[in-house]
């Protein structure tokens, strides 16, 4: 899979700022702060977490604090939109669940209750991660070990550790979603450690599983069924780029001289593009 493939079309990590929806005093003053601790967790992606191609990730926060059920679908509209593969519900507070909770099932999900002083999102984070697990539904819990200040905007280091951590596994998963796993060993040797679960690969990261024979990859060389023009570029590339490695035979005869040197690199970067065009 080549980054070209997928150059403009990254998954974006999607921000839901969640919130205690009752009115008269109760939401107006949480507003401030809920959506101050999304920003701050746009930051810290934005700053730290780069994609494949090193542009860094690209968030998307809802348009509005979600505390109830039209809120939440607004949200999951707009993150439709704007390609939206992973999502961070943050909140300061308890909440209702079942009206504020991500219900698409197409997104890696995680939840940061804030531990503070006044109102702790702890609540409300046990509650909403029963739910998801009620409706099969897995998301990954984040809470602070310290108790912080309501006023406090900063993220402590060990949740900055978890907001990192599920962030780049998480868009791996989302990076993975559509494309194909290629299995490689199993169909003639019979490999153990190459028969891959699919139910896994197909149900939860979304990918299709294929299985060729390695004798298929020979076939594509020896015929040329390849992009001729491709593989010069591709060539080109990896002569310039990757490192060649010492040969450290031992015995002087088996050793390779430069015509054998570059039929390897050959081989090799042509086995890479016909692999790539199998998946």
């Amino acid at each position: 899979m080549s980054q070209q493939r997928f150059r403009g079309e990254w998954p974006k990590i999607g921000i839901r700022p969640t919130i205690d929806g009752r009115m008269n005093g109760v939401r107006e003053s949480l507003e401030d702060q809920t959506m101050n601790m999304a920003r701050s967790v746009v930051e810290l992606l934005t700053h730290t977490i780069k994609y494949p191609d090193g542009t860094p990730v690209q968030c998307v926060i809802a348009d509005t604090t979600i505390g109830r059920v039209a809120e939440s679908a607004a949200c999951a509209d707009k993150f439709r939109r704007e390609n939206v593969g992973v999502t961070i519900t943050v909140t300061p507070c308890w909440c209702y669940g079942s009206e504020t909770m991500d219900m698409d099932r197409d997104t890696v999900k995680a939840v940061w209750g804030f531990n503070g002083t006044e109102r702790p999102g702890a609540v409300y984070l046990a509650a909403v991660l029963a739910a998801h697990t009620q409706k099969g539904l897995p998301a990954f819990g984040i809470y602070g070990r310290d108790v912080q200040d309501m006023s406090d905007t900063a993220i402590p280091a060990d949740v900055e550790a978890k907001l990192l951590r599920f962030s780049r596994a998480a868009l791996s998963v989302a990076i993975m979603k559509g494309k194909s796993y290629l299995s490689i060993g199993a169909v003639c040797m019979g490999i153990a450690g190459s028969i891959v679960s699919t139910d896994f690969f197909e149900d939860y990261l979304g990918m299709r599983c294929e299985g060729i024979d390695e004798v298929e990859i020979i076939r594509r060389m020896s015929e040329g069924i390849y992009d001729k023009e491709e593989f010069d570029r591709a060539l080109a590339w990896a002569r310039a780029n990757c490192r060649e490695g010492e040969d450290v035979c031992n015995r002087p005869d088996l050793r390779k001289d430069r015509a054998g040197k570059d039929a390897d690199w050959e081989f090799v970067v042509k086995m890479a593009l016909i692999i790539r065009d199998l998946m």
